[in-house]
């Protein structure tokens, strides 16, 4: 399906993929798709992909916005990660709003993410209205317990080999304890970071500790369509 432009904070527009399951008329339940730092990408487009061949009508909005102008964007975004706060937050919960408002979805969103948008989809998932948060290798704040008052069960991945990430996992899964919140946060023992993405240069981008790793990722994504179907489908 080509892009389309979907409602955004301060009353404009985003671009964004939308995939809606192949099969039946739905109502289905929704999920929104949140990119990794390289944007809307071929992988980010696969996963949504993905999630509609599950079940799921689902949209990836494109984070960058033209709104904030090239690198200007780019660092904004960043920034709102880090502070939890910004139009990064509002375009979100307009893309979330804009899904659960669509005929053919129950209205019942889950919310994923990968690096950059693992990040904001855990800090989303405890401000908006989701069922569930998949947070794939995505940035932990440091006061987590106080950050994630009050977000929805969480199913969380993760790669040993990811130095970038190093406690972040054991930060996440101590706050959700602490906080009473349903969780699986699993931790690949030879998965590094961005583990689910398919990179063009795979020669290059190992050297950086990136790269696809089959076995995690295929086992990650039968974790994540589990809780899923667990908690965007109860009645």
């Amino acid at each position: 399906m080509p892009d389309l432009h979907i409602p955004a904070g301060a009353g404009s527009h985003q671009e964004a993929y939308l995939a809606t399951p192949p099969v039946g008329d739905g109502p289905w339940p929704g999920v929104v798709v949140l990119q990794d730092a390289l944007g809307m990408t071929d992988d980010l487009r696969e996963h949504t992909d993905r999630l509609a061949t599950a079940g799921y009508v689902a949209v990836a909005p494109r984070l960058y916005s033209p709104r904030g102008g090239g690198p200007r964007c780019v660092a904004a975004v960043f920034r709102s990660m880090t502070s939890g706060t910004g139009p990064v937050f509002d375009d979100i919960d307009a893309a979330r709003g804009w899904l659960a408002g669509r005929d053919d979805c129950t209205g019942r969103l889950g919310v994923i993410g990968f690096c950059q948008g693992g990040g904001f989809a855990l800090l989303a998932a405890a401000r908006q209205d989701f069922a569930a948060a998949a947070p794939n290798y995505g940035h932990v704040p440091t006061d987590a317990e106080r950050e994630l008052e009050g977000i929805c069960p969480v199913v969380a991945s993760f790669g040993a080999r990811d130095v970038s990430l190093k406690g972040h996992p054991e930060r996440l899964e101590a706050a959700l304890d602490a906080l009473g919140v349903e969780k699986d946060v699993t931790t690949y023992p030879t998965a590094g970071h961005s583990f689910l993405e398919r990179f063009p240069a795979q020669t290059v981008v190992r050297r950086l500790g990136l790269h696809h790793d089959h076995d995690a990722a295929e086992d990650a994504w039968g974790r994540i369509l589990r809780f899923f179907e667990t908690h965007l489908r109860a009645a």
